[in-house]
């Protein structure tokens, strides 16, 4: 069954609608694996129009700038991502247990799914880890922020923070522990992968070590936070 996975994206990051057609769809899809093979430096406009086949100038009528597309790929990521934690948690009532599927979600491969015109999964989530940064450790993150461009990445860790809340409802800082979760979860995946000497992994494979520094961290965190 083909099938492409939609979310709404504030329009302040586009031109034109990517979704809208079928070429703005190919530019984002195709931009992807990209990123993926070359990573965003050495990324450009150029070289997105000859993998499709189009025109540089045709790219500008969608997106203003790589910057500004890189944000569209990560607004779109963060949206599935709060979709996959909504999804995984409908059926859960214990709330550690959510905490660690979070966790899992955060720390390994995004599902597949079998459209033709869906993104690569894999791609997206190495992107994620090496790249997203990049949309907000800039000069001028504050103009941008008043688009309200970061709304799906708020929103995904206010959804985190809520469970983390359900969990230990005395523990004052969810948010801050859920946007530390999310950042802590590339930084350690990169970190394993490229500098392991920063981190501690070791015999277990990258994720799985990623995934249990993460749970010693949380549950460290929030057992040693309950109210007396």
């Amino acid at each position: 069954m083909d099938f492409h996975l939609s979310f709404y994206v504030n329009e302040k990051v586009y031109l034109r609608d990517p979704e809208s057609s079928e070429l703005g769809k190919r530019l984002v899809k195709s931009a992807i694996d990209l990123i993926y093979e070359l990573g965003f430096e050495q990324f450009t406009f150029k070289k997105l129009a000859a993998e499709v086949a189009t025109t540089e100038a045709t790219v500008y009528r969608y997106f203003e700038n790589k910057h500004r597309l890189l944000l569209y790929i990560l607004n779109w990521y963060w949206s599935y991502m709060e979709f996959l934690v909504i999804f995984r948690l409908q059926n859960m009532t214990d709330s550690k247990m959510k905490l660690q599927a979070i966790i899992e979600l955060l720390t390994h491969e995004l599902p597949e799914s079998s459209g033709m015109m869906d993104y690569n999964k894999r791609y997206l989530n190495q992107i994620i880890i090496s790249e997203s940064s990049k949309v907000y450790l800039v000069k001028e993150v504050k103009e941008i922020n008043k688009s309200q461009v970061f709304k799906p990445y708020k929103d995904l860790c206010a959804k985190i923070a809520e469970v983390i809340t359900d969990y230990n409802p005395g523990y004052q800082y969810p948010r801050s522990l859920s946007s530390t979760l999310i950042e802590t979860s590339h930084f350690q995946q990169f970190f394993s992968n490229y500098l392991p000497k920063l981190t501690d992994v070791s015999e277990v494979g990258q994720k799985d070590f990623t995934a249990l520094f993460l749970s010693n961290l949380l549950f460290t965190v929030l057992d040693g936070q309950h109210p007396q």
